[in-house]
């Protein structure tokens, strides 16, 4: 489905994932790795007050390009950065880190990853509600 705000449209709720996320996400898978494409690309979309936990990507990497509403990117041990329509972060192998949406915004970006993902803690409640 594509929306005026989202050119990727925000395909469809992310129930293959949901135990990573606190709050409703929707992927919408655009590239799946294949023999000579060994990264994944998927648009993901995450309602106000949506954020993944911890996690890191422990034989490759991920490529965040936001592309709507507001939302944030920690790494371990670092401030919070906020996020906006045409920021880019690149996260290397082996960093902990979590993005999410705004409280009160929705917030999209395209994800390009290669290699596994490591599932950590949630991010907690009083860390999020404390975010400005």
């Amino acid at each position: 489905m594509k929306n005026n705000t989202n050119i990727f449209g925000i395909g469809k709720e992310n129930i293959d994932f949901a135990q990573y996320f606190d709050g409703k996400s929707f992927l919408n898978r655009l590239v799946n790795p294949q023999a000579n494409i060994p990264f994944s690309v998927a648009n993901v979309t995450f309602e106000p007050g949506c954020r993944n936990h911890w996690h890191a990507h422990t034989d490759g990497f991920q490529i965040l390009l936001a592309t709507s509403g507001e939302g944030w990117y920690q790494e371990w041990g670092k401030k919070p950065r906020k996020l906006l329509p045409g920021d880019v972060v690149v996260v290397n192998q082996g960093i902990k880190h979590w993005h999410g949406a705004a409280k009160n915004s929705s917030f999209s970006h395209l994800a390009i990853t290669q290699g596994p993902t490591e599932w950590y803690e949630p991010l907690s409640k009083h860390e999020y509600d404390n975010l400005d």
